[in-house]
């Protein structure tokens, strides 16, 4: 049954920009695990739902909208997988512009959404039904960075829990730091813990924009968005110790960066960190399980322009690529043994998709 249940498509679903005019809000795709194949399903209108989550249970999925002159608000959806529906139950908004990531707790009792112009996490409350509480915190961030013309102000771009759900990672590109709150879902209207827990450096104008946790849970790595580089803290309760930063492009590279996403493999062996900008490629690591570091393996192309978002497999076989500008979802295959990647020839066309999630 396990062995079967590894092998059965499932269900990938696409948050896109639907400003361009080529989408219309959130698409469903099955995805066959065995052959990389991926068949459309079911779509749900919905503007501008640039990034998405599940619920813990699957019953639900949450979309952040990204409304006209920088607004924004948050959707909820009753989700089936069968058929792969999403009806929406209600939408609220975040009082904090251009939200860009969202998560829930381990509970499902609570969403988290990080507003980049707003530069702030706004946190609402979950009813039975799934559908959206009226906001229940706002925390608000103040300061700057080196770069006056992006980093004017707070810009708030992702949260993280921890693996123990005990604290949250909150990224700031605007501040070049990661602030790190003690959470308590049992709180159930202000979970985030204030005043903030540890406040962590980045290199200065470099932009953090997401992390993501080692296997072991011992490490957390760093996506610079501005500098194009990752970097390594050792992680323990709560707090965070620089192990490394090693640069996103390749050694012979010259033009504009502009880095995006961050993935380990499922075995915990190798790092993928995804360029936007003039690179449009995927950068490869190796992990060292005894420290944490990274040894640069190298540069492979996406296929297209702005790999804004992608996602490994469960089982880790494939790598999809989300590919803003050229408006396809392209599929790898991941070599196991050296983390490589090969384009399959395998892709669909979806207008702007910059999030992908499997259920």
């Amino acid at each position: 049954m396990l062995l079967y249940a590894q092998h059965k498509p499932i269900n990938l679903l696409i948050g896109t920009y639907t400003n361009t005019g080529k989408s219309e809000g959130i698409y469903v795709y099955t995805f066959d695990l065995q052959t990389g194949d991926l068949t459309y399903k079911n779509k749900v209108v919905s503007e501008n739902p640039s990034f998405l989550t599940f619920s813990p249970n699957k019953r639900f999925v949450y979309a952040v909208n990204e409304l006209n002159k920088g607004k924004g608000a948050t959707s909820a959806f009753s989700y089936d997988h069968d058929s792969g529906a999403l009806t929406l139950l209600n939408q609220q908004l975040t009082e904090g512009d251009d939200p860009c990531n969202i998560v829930t707790d381990q509970t499902g009792k609570h969403v988290l959404v990080s507003n980049y112009s707003g530069g702030s996490l706004t946190v609402f409350g979950t009813k039975e039904d799934g559908s959206l509480t009226e906001r229940q915190q706002l925390i608000v961030h103040q300061g700057s960075g080196p770069d006056k013309n992006r980093q004017e102000k707070a810009h708030v771009h992702s949260a993280t829990f921890s693996p123990d759900h005990q604290f949250l990672l909150v990224q700031d590109l605007g501040t070049d730091r990661i602030a790190v709150y003690g959470y308590n879902e049992l709180d159930n209207h202000k979970p985030v813990q204030l005043p903030v827990h540890s406040l962590v450096p980045a290199s200065a104008g470099s932009g953090p924009r997401l992390v993501t946790f080692s296997k072991d849970k011992k490490y957390v790595y760093l996506i610079q968005e501005m500098k194009s580089a990752v970097t390594v803290y050792r992680y323990q309760q709560g707090q965070l110790t620089r192990v490394q930063e090693i640069s996103m492009l390749s050694p012979t590279f010259k033009g504009a960066v502009g880095a995006a996403d961050i993935h380990i493999s499922p075995d915990g062996k190798f790092l993928y960190a995804s360029n936007r900008g003039e690179a449009n490629d995927i950068a490869i690591y190796s992990i060292n399980p005894a420290d944490g570091k990274l040894t640069y393996l190298k540069n492979q192309s996406v296929g297209g322009k702005g790999p804004r978002s992608f996602t490994i497999a469960p089982g880790g076989k494939y790598v999809l690529i989300a590919n803003q500008y050229t408006n396809d979802v392209i599929v790898f295959e991941r070599d196991s043994a050296t983390g490589f990647l090969k384009n399959t020839g395998k892709k669909i066309s979806v207008g702007a998709p910059v999030c992908l999630v499997f259920e």
